[in-house]
């Protein structure tokens, strides 16, 4: 029984030496058997891009994207985050790709498309659009108090729709140039997630039918083609940043923005959502960011927690070194 044992362990060990030996000789390059293992390892290129960033500076955009991690996991609620850094391509996100109701951001992509009937000359900015019975819309905006019959141009209402976010604005250009044709430009523009219905539209605080829902991911790359002029055209890529750069308000990104910096964006706040998403022009790069919630327990708690993690991004952008406090002077809250 002894002398069985023995042979079986020799002739194992004679097998595995012979196995290694021949593993030697050949060539796994190319796979096994003619299947691959599968690709080589690829690091992505945003990965690349911050590996050619000074030490100091990727610190800082490590140390960012931990902060807005953690903030973004304790967080009542639901949150998407997307960041990117547009000279590098760096980028870092959070839930990017899930839906949330577009509120007010659906505006943006509104205005994109009156922007590609102007390119085709199937309107003029100084086009004039009647108020008509109906189109009056509560929530933000002063162009529910004009008197119907009154003619408002496409240039006003755009502006209006933006700066303002004026409902009534939006919902007369709706009206001027339908929602099949928005509908369809939506896709044209590459929107896969961000949709527009008649339901969504509605400022009812209760949940609708169909939702105009959209994803951090896809407003960011609508805002992106915008700041390399690739939205429509270069003109009105140019015109549409120029008027993101005028949103008349306090909140949110805008609340702790260092002075001297741009900010080209468009907030939403609507059926527990509460959002902002644009472009920051800083003296070290611009970034897009967008940072979108829902199912918030306040909403003035969400436009503050949005704030915050819009001034770690700051932080992480600003070469200067002195006390927030001092980098940042805080705004009372709810002051326009």
């Amino acid at each position: 029984m002894m002398q069985g044992r023995a042979f079986f362990l020799l002739f194992t060990a004679a097998l595995c030496l012979g196995a290694w030996r021949l593993g030697i000789g050949m060539d796994f390059s190319r796979g096994f058997a003619g299947l691959p293992f599968g690709r080589p390892f690829t690091p992505p290129a945003e990965v690349l891009a911050a590996a050619s960033w000074p030490p100091e500076r990727a610190a800082r955009w490590r140390q960012m994207t931990q902060s807005l991690e953690k903030m973004a996991a304790r967080f009542p609620g639901r949150m998407g985050i997307y960041v990117k850094d547009l000279k590098s391509g760096t980028q870092w996100q959070y839930q990017a790709d899930e839906l949330f109701p577009s509120a007010s951001l659906i505006k943006v992509p509104i205005m994109a498309a009156i922007f590609e009937k102007l390119r085709r000359n199937e309107i003029e900015l100084e086009d004039e659009i009647t108020l008509k019975r109906g189109e009056k819309r509560g929530g933000s905006g002063h162009l529910r108090r004009l008197r119907y019959g009154t003619k408002l141009t496409v240039r006003q209402l755009v502006e209006k729709m933006i700066t303002e976010s004026d409902n009534t604005a939006t919902r007369m250009l709706v009206d001027c140039v339908g929602l099949d044709y928005l509908q369809a430009q939506f896709s044209r523009m590459g929107l896969k997630m961000t949709g527009i219905y008649p339901e969504g539209l509605s400022l009812s605080s209760k949940p609708v039918a169909r939702e105009n829902y959209t994803t951090p991911r896809e407003m960011s790359m609508l805002i992106e083609s915008m700041y390399r002029g690739e939205l429509v055209d270069k003109t009105s890529s140019e015109a549409m940043l120029d008027i993101m750069k005028r949103l008349k308000t306090h909140s949110r990104f805008a609340k702790y923005l260092p002075r001297g910096w741009e900010l080209a964006h468009k907030t939403g706040l609507l059926r527990q959502a509460c959002h902002d998403t644009g472009v920051v022009f800083s003296p070290s790069g611009d970034y897009v960011l967008a940072i979108m919630t829902w199912k918030v327990p306040d909403y003035r708690f969400a436009a503050n927690y949005i704030a915050r993690m819009a001034d770690m991004t700051y932080r992480s952008y600003d070469n200067r070194q002195p006390p927030a406090a001092a980098r940042y002077p805080r705004r009372k809250h709810g002051k326009r």
